[in-house]
């Protein structure tokens, strides 16, 4: 009989929501009306972090509310077509929300969201959640969700009692600056990997460059814990657990024609790749080029899959490292 043990898994306890993104070639004026020109409906918020681990194959769990209407089929939908599970049944009191991104001329997005049972979370809710955890599972918290009135105090209350064999990484996300201190700090306390861009570490220290920012942010964490700041084409700064200093991480040049996501790509298979065994300098260098991937190509969910991050990276060594794996 074998004993093998159950694969880590990625689990989102945050938001998969609906996406309607419309071009338009410059936002209305206040009371007016203006002609979109294209418009594209697919699962959003964790949906792309989720969807970045996967296909680098590790297993991933939403383990956020989904609801019944149009949005609710939609997530459950683009969850299962990426082998995606979902941890909780569907919530009958009402429907998923969703986001509506307006993309103007010059690819500036404007967005108005509106939550749906998603920001509903109960107590049983999340304590379904700790129970359903193994041992060596990573437990992705975003920022999104921390913010909400109802989901980030009992998220928050999650975080802080989750044991030590269970790996936690937040992504603060743009409104990080409006989570409330008594939300934020036990999550910080408990977080084993930061993931954040330049613009959100600045937010969270008020530190401009980027390497310093990520030094400031390893010492509001625990010991042993490690950060990556974001920074675009530029790659990243890693903090690594036990390392001294801050290191810069290249990027890969690329034409790129379409950023939207980049971010959850690079978190996504981060995740992914630690949870293959690599060294987090390694594993940032894969998500540097997932990321850079990611942006060649238009339209939602963009992270490549091992074979196509491999074929990318051509004779990088990091592709060959990650080639034996696809034999």
């Amino acid at each position: 009989m074998s004993t093998t043990a159950p694969s880590p898994r990625l689990v989102l306890a945050g938001n998969v929501i609906a996406d309607l993104v419309i071009e338009v070639p410059a936002l209305p004026e206040r009371g007016g009306d203006v002609i979109g020109s294209r418009t594209e409906l697919y699962a959003g918020g964790g949906f792309n972090a989720l969807t970045a681990a996967r296909r680098l194959g590790a297993e991933a769990v939403y383990a956020g509310l989904h609801g019944t209407g149009p949005y609710g089929d939609l997530v459950r939908r683009s969850l299962a077509d990426e082998s995606v599970e979902t941890l909780h049944p569907v919530r009958t009191d009402g429907d998923t929300g969703f986001c509506v991104a307006l993309v103007d001329a010059g690819g500036e997005r404007t967005f108005v969201t509106s939550f749906g049972v998603d920001a509903r979370m109960t107590a049983a809710e999340t304590a379904a959640v700790a129970d359903a955890l193994r041992p060596g599972d990573t437990v992705q918290l975003s920022g999104y969700s921390l913010v909400m009135e109802t989901n980030g105090p009992l998220l928050s209350a999650f975080a802080a009692r989750l044991p030590s064999d269970v790996r936690v990484c937040f992504d603060p996300a743009p409104l990080v600056a409006d989570i409330p201190a008594a939300v934020l700090d036990p999550v910080l306390a408990r977080t084993d990997w930061l993931s954040c861009n330049a613009r959100e570490a600045r937010l969270m220290t008020g530190v401009s460059l980027p390497r310093e920012a990520a030094t400031e942010l390893r010492g509001r964490l625990a010991p042993g814990a490690g950060v990556l700041v974001r920074a675009d084409k530029d790659g990243c700064w890693l903090a690594a657990p036990g390392a001294d200093g801050v290191v810069h991480v290249p990027g890969f040049p690329v034409d790129a024609v379409d950023s939207n996501g980049a971010g959850d790509a690079h978190v996504g298979a981060f995740l992914a790749l630690l949870g293959r065994g690599l060294d987090p300098l390694t594993a940032a260098r894969g998500a540097n080029a997932a990321a850079a991937c990611a942006v060649t190509r238009r339209g939602p969910a963009t992270a490549p899959g091992l074979a196509e991050l491999v074929a990318f990276l051509g004779d990088d060594p990091l592709g060959g490292l990650l080639g034996r794996e696809t034999m």
